[in-house]
């Protein structure tokens, strides 16, 4: 692992001086563009939750620069931390047993191909900035994606070993918006099969994996949004205004959606045009079951809960409680 990118300092690293018009933008944003860490109770430890994942059917726990891996047999187990500043945000996928990808505030991405037992710096073009929140593209899984704040989407078609600038942030509420929480969802209705979810401070917002225009969520597909340039009124969207700070696609059932709010996690069933409010609370880390949709582990009010009933039912999880 290289100690130049995930370094010791907290302190997020200064972007590329080339990337002049980012660094001017950035300039007024807060470094963590309202990343919210709560407390988060797990035997007798008090945590702080930063991102959730699910690596086949373990849960993979980060809070602050620690990472702990639950198994299904109930057991927590320490991982070595990806680096020395806070793991922002976590990314697996169901076709890639033991691929994490790990998002630091020291603007570096680290890989680990072990589950999280071993980690790889890949942050190779990557500008600087703090590393906001991650997906591995759905039908790809040697594709990345990354929310660097202040900056941009990138993209790494190689598992991080280069990246390379694939959009500029949302235009929302009339000025560019950091994205810090991401989603690749396969739904046929993308261009080339998949849509890009980004939760931003404002609310969330997608593009299709052309990368042509970040769109509103609306019905239909991607050629019928960029056709009409507008998007017709959803009767239950998410709260409007409120940061979407973690996102999720359930993998077996793509076009359910889960999204932590400052409100509480809410769930849609139509890729994100209506949606429903699961449990109240702020919200502000979620995973769901790989080969599960309706098993869903979340943040709530500074404690793990666990729904294996699509969200009917909640309970707290337990340090020694099973996931199944």
């Amino acid at each position: 692992m290289s100690t130049s990118r995930l370094s010791s300092s907290l302190e997020p690293v200064p972007l590329n001086p080339a990337l002049s018009r980012r660094r001017f933008l950035a300039a007024g944003a807060t470094a963590v563009a309202g990343l919210v860490l709560h407390p988060v109770v797990l035997g007798a430890q008090a945590l702080s939750v930063t991102a959730l994942a699910f690596d086949g059917g373990d849960l993979v726990v980060a809070r602050g620069s620690e990472v702990q891996r639950l198994a299904v047999n109930g057991k927590w187990n320490p991982l070595p931390a990806p680096g020395a500043t806070p793991v922002l945000a976590l990314a697996t996928h169901v076709g890639r047993p033991g691929l994490v990808v790990a998002g630091l505030a020291s603007g570096a991405v680290a890989v680990s191909v072990g589950g999280g037992r071993n980690w790889e710096d890949r942050s190779s073009g990557l500008p600087g900035g703090r590393v906001a929140a991650l997906t591995v593209a759905a039908t790809k899984p040697e594709t990345f994606y990354a929310s660097v704040l202040g900056d941009g989407l990138w993209r790494s078609e190689d598992e991080g070993r280069t990246w390379s600038l694939a959009m500029d942030r949302p235009w929302l509420n009339e000025q560019e918006q950091d994205v810090v929480a991401l989603a690749s969802v396969e739904l046929a209705t993308g261009m080339g099969g998949i849509w890009i979810y980004a939760g931003t401070n404002v609310g969330l917002t997608r593009v299709p994996d052309c990368f042509c225009r970040w769109q509103d969520v609306q019905p239909g597909d991607a050629m019928d949004a960029l056709a009409s340039g507008g998007a017709p009124k959803s009767a239950a969207p998410l709260p409007k205004g409120e940061i979407v700070q973690a996102l999720v696609s359930a993998p077996a059932k793509p076009e359910t959606l889960y999204a932590a709010l400052p409100s509480g996690l809410w769930k849609s069933e139509d890729a994100g045009v209506v949606w429903s409010r699961l449990i109240a609370g702020r919200s502000s880390a979620i995973a769901v079951h790989p080969t599960n949709p309706a098993h869903v582990v979340a943040e709530i009010d500074g404690v793990l809960q666990r729904t294996a009933d699509g969200g009917t039912r909640w309970s707290t999880l337990p340090p020694n409680g099973v996931l199944q």
